[in-house]
């Protein structure tokens, strides 16, 4: 069974930047789409990137070219949080879900957020003056 825990929120100026991470254990040995959403309080949880088990990288357009994900050999998640602007305040959660093919396009299994394995606890962002 999958576990995984973020860490890294925290509170930031516009501009500032983070570094989240997300410890998975338990992983099955198989290929995973490894995603991170984030939420707000009384709106649709949005998919915001997802890296395949061979690497490649998918991104929402509302963080297209401020945000970076990937991974490391140790099974931990990272999301490089760049420039970011009141707009990205929401809780953030790193979600894996195992798939067929280590080329598995995790790009539309960033919608909805259904049939995920695994979810973390979440980790709070919040950027404001």
């Amino acid at each position: 069974q999958v576990q995984l825990v973020e860490s890294g929120g925290g509170s930031v100026q516009p501009g500032g930047s983070l570094r989240l991470s997300c410890v998975g254990s338990g992983y099955a040995n198989r290929p995973y789409c490894r995603t991170w959403f984030r939420q707000v309080p009384g709106k649709e949880g949005e998919g915001i990137a997802s890296i395949n088990s061979n690497g490649y990288k998918y991104y929402a357009d509302s963080v297209k070219g401020r945000f970076i994900i990937s991974k490391d050999a140790e099974k931990t998640l990272y999301l490089q949080l760049n420039d970011l602007q009141p707009e990205d305040t929401a809780m953030y959660y790193c979600a894996a879900r195992g798939v067929v093919s280590p080329l598995t396009d995790c790009g539309p299994l960033m919608i909805g957020g259904a049939e995920y394995d695994a979810w973390g606890q979440g980790t709070q962002v919040t950027v404001s003056e």
